[in-house]
């Protein structure tokens, strides 16, 4: 969406009828599955509209995001299989993984620490507690006592 409205303002200005229409046009192909229909139409406006300096600059760079990222954004089957598009599920699950636990008040992080941290936090939200401690109480006997110990 972000780089929708920056191409939007290579042609409209900021906030009127016309450059939400834009976005709203393009990003109705993009999820539709026809983004090589949005980078199509991209190139043409680029040349119809023979855009010099800074726009054109600017809607290059849209373009060749859209096609560097092409393979990954297959929206209509996303979307089809029921998965989230937008950032906001993997930006909930990182604050909810990481940052609610490891940035409370006092706390001092190494790398290794962290790390250890997650895995142990990752396992317990995954509903994966018991099959952890099991795990670890059977690979702590044979540590100790040889492989016989069970």
């Amino acid at each position: 969406m972000e780089r929708l409205w920056t191409a939007s303002h290579c042609f409209h200005a900021e906030g009127s009828d016309e450059a939400e229409e834009f976005v709203a046009e393009r990003l109705r192909g993009l999820l539709e599955g026809r983004v090589g229909h949005v980078i199509g139409g991209l190139r043409q406006r680029l040349t119809k509209h023979q855009l010099t300096g800074t726009r054109r600059k600017t809607l290059d760079s849209v373009i060749t995001y859209l096609e560097n990222n092409r393979e990954h954004m297959r929206y209509d089957d996303y979307l089809k299989a029921g998965y989230p598009i937008g950032s906001g599920v993997a930006e909930g699950a990182c604050r909810h993984l990481v940052k609610d636990r490891m940035e409370q008040t006092g706390m001092r992080w190494t790398v290794s620490g962290a790390q250890a941290m997650l895995d142990l936090r990752a396992t317990y939200l995954n509903d994966q507690w018991e099959d952890f401690i099991e795990d670890r109480i059977e690979r702590e006997q044979i540590r100790l006592y040889g492989k016989d110990a069970a």
